[in-house]
Formats: structure tokens, sequence, C-alpha cells
């Protein structure tokens, strides 16, 4: 008896110093986190979201593949390029962070100006957000945190897709009761102010290109800036801009920041010094994410404490 005893103690005792708890596994760099992420999230790419003028608008969407009870947030991605280049694929691993963070992300494609001029990537964007929140249930995604994120054009479309009403005018091609409410906006050196790229000093070939030949172009560049509908209800922002950018003035985020503050709203602007147009140092693209990080949390987006991967 007590040898079989003694060999039932050496078995248990074997099985736990070969197999580690589950409690003591911590993912410890990179290559860990991208093995969590890649094994936690699915892709549904090239979602139909809006057809028009025999030009389909598509996103990926990047999901949990095993949902845990209740909606997640969610996050809109659009790239950058003036309105005149570039496309969602580009981009995909700036998903990346936000899957960390356990927002689910669509990334966004839009017209780009040779396809159409101005404001069609507006009206995509608007289109792109009324999808995402139509489609919530569907997915599990939380209509109450909702996040448009995008950095230089995809900022600007980040910031008028949650800033404009629906008096603006963008919304007639996907109509809709839907409310479209978001609950923060991550502004990557975005543009703010379009009226102020069409004209010297800082008028740029890009936004000369996107606006096209409309004849109205002025009043059309005020309908496009999102400095024009900022008030007291707008969502929270978080605008990341290099003091040295030469190709969207970082006075247009100072600006937007100085509005912001006199309406009420929460925001923050985080200056990087000598930065160019995203181009920005390891260390200051760590604490830009960082703070992105605790600007979520501080908007009650994501919890704070242990990544939603380890749960």
């Amino acid at each position: 008896m007590f040898l079989v005893r003694g060999a039932a103690v050496l078995t248990v005792l074997t099985l736990t110093l070969s197999a580690p708890s589950r409690a003591e596994v911590r993912p410890s760099g990179p290559l860990d986190m991208s093995v969590l992420i890649a094994t936690h999230y699915r892709v549904a790419p090239n979602q139909p979201y809006l057809m028009a003028a025999g030009w389909t608008g598509r996103l990926d969407l990047y999901l949990p593949r095993r949902p845990k009870p209740g909606p997640m947030p969610v996050a809109l991605l659009f790239h950058g390029g003036g309105w005149v280049s570039g496309n969602k694929d580009e981009i995909a691993l700036d998903v990346v962070p936000y899957l960390a963070m356990g927002i689910a992300v669509a990334n966004v494609d839009y017209r780009l100006a040779a396809t159409a001029p101005a404001p069609a990537a507006v009206q995509d964007a608007r289109c792109a957000l009324r999808w995402v929140v139509r489609h919530a249930t569907e997915y599990g995604l939380d209509t109450n945190k909702v996040v448009t994120v995008g950095s230089s054009a995809g900022g600007h479309l980040a910031l008028i897709a949650a800033f404009a009403p629906e008096s603006a005018g963008f919304d007639d091609l996907c109509p809709g009761n839907e409310p479209m409410h978001v609950s923060a906006v991550i502004n990557f050196f975005g543009i703010s102010d379009v009226a102020e790229l069409l004209q010297p000093p800082h008028m740029r070939d890009f936004a000369v290109g996107w606006m096209g030949n409309a004849p109205n172009r002025d009043d059309l560049a005020r309908r496009l800036s999102p400095l024009t509908y900022v008030d007291k209800d707008v969502p929270a922002v978080f605008s990341a801009h290099g003091q040295a950018d030469p190709i969207v003035p970082f006075e247009q985020s100072k600006r937007l920041h100085a509005a912001l503050t006199a309406a009420g709203v929460p925001n923050r602007l985080y200056p990087i010094p000598r930065g160019g147009h995203g181009e920005f140092t390891g260390d200051e693209v760590l604490l830009v994410n960082r703070a992105v990080h605790d600007f979520l949390v501080k908007r009650g987006v994501i919890h704070a404490g242990r990544s939603p991967l380890l749960q």
C-alpha cells in the first residue's frame, strides 16, 4: 500500500513539475504577443459596405475567433495618402495595437480622387461607419464603444466621419436611422482644415487634386473640414503630430486642440518634437501608442490592467 501511494505521489509530482500551470505562462516579448494575436483573431476580408457608380467599397473586419460574452469595442481604420493614393492592404499591420487592446477593427478602403473627387471619400467614411453600426449585433460589436482612427488624410476621415452631422449632407449614399455615435477619435497628424491646403503658403497638390474642379470649392472645403463641426457634442479626440511636419502643418492640430478645449470636449494633443510626417523614432512610436491606450482607458472604451489576450 505504501509503495502504491508513493508511486502515486511521485507521479503527481512529476506531472506537476513537467506541466507548468497556465498562471506561470506570461508573454515575454513581441514573438509571444504576435502568437497570441494570430491565434485569437480572424479576418473577414473585403466585406462590401457600399456600391456607388460601379465602385464597391470594402472593408476587412478583424474579429475574435472565440468571442467572449458581450459586445466588444470596434475601431474603424482609414489609410492615408492625401485622398489620392493608398489602400487598406498597405496598412494591414496597423490593426495590431488595437487587437492587442481587445478592440475589433474594420480596415476601410474608400474612393480616391482618380475614381471620384471630394466629397466621395467622406461619404464613404460615413457609410463605412453606418455599416459597422448596422452590423454590430451580427459581429458582436459595441455601438457605445466605436473609435475612428487614421493617419494624414485618414486622420481627416476619422475626424469628419465622427464629427459630421446628418445635416452636413454626406449620408445620401447610405441613408438610415441608426445613431452613429463615436466614442473617441485617434487622429495621427490628420487634416482638420482642408481650405488651408488649397492656397499659399500651405497649398498642397494632393488637396487641390482631391477637390477637382468643383465650382463651389471654398464652400465645399469648409464643409469637409472637421474644424467646422467642433462643438460640445463631438467625441473625444487624441491627436499626435510631428512639430516639423512638412506636409500637414502642426498648427492644424494646435487649432483643433484649442477649438475642442474651448468647446469643453475631452482631448489631448501629443506633440512630437522634430517629428516629420509620420517619421517618428521607435521610442516615439511606443510612447504615442501607450498614450493612445491610456486615452482610451480614460474614455471607458477599454479597461486598464491585464491584456484581453490573456483572459
